[in-house]
């Protein structure tokens, strides 16, 4: 998906700086409905998780709900769109490397 979007520097920090109006540590205020904008906050959320460390899901979402209230849309998009990996049976999650987390 990264390879869809050409996202430069100033148009992140723009994205970003609206999104996480308290900083990049505070919570989310809206997730956007807008794809690009989706990735940016996504490619964001996701540098709070260790490359490699398997999650249970309950780690993975109290982890997003202090980022957003509604931290299963958050995890949808994670997994849907390869930033985070779920097992078949939905009871572990985690980052590759050379994923959407190294970028």
């Amino acid at each position: 998906m990264g390879e869809r979007f050409l996202i430069m520097d100033i148009e992140r920090e723009k994205v970003l700086k609206n999104y996480f109006k308290h900083g990049l540590h505070g919570p989310l205020d809206v997730f956007p409905s807008k794809e690009k904008r989706k990735y940016i906050i996504a490619s964001e959320i996701i540098k709070q998780f260790e490359v490699g460390k398997v999650y249970v899901e309950k780690e993975v979402n109290d982890l997003l709900a202090t980022i957003y209230p509604d931290f299963a849309t958050v995890r949808r998009f994670l997994i849907d769109y390869r930033f985070m990996i779920r097992s078949d049976d939905g009871t572990q999650y985690w980052i590759e490397s050379g994923t959407h987390a190294t970028t």
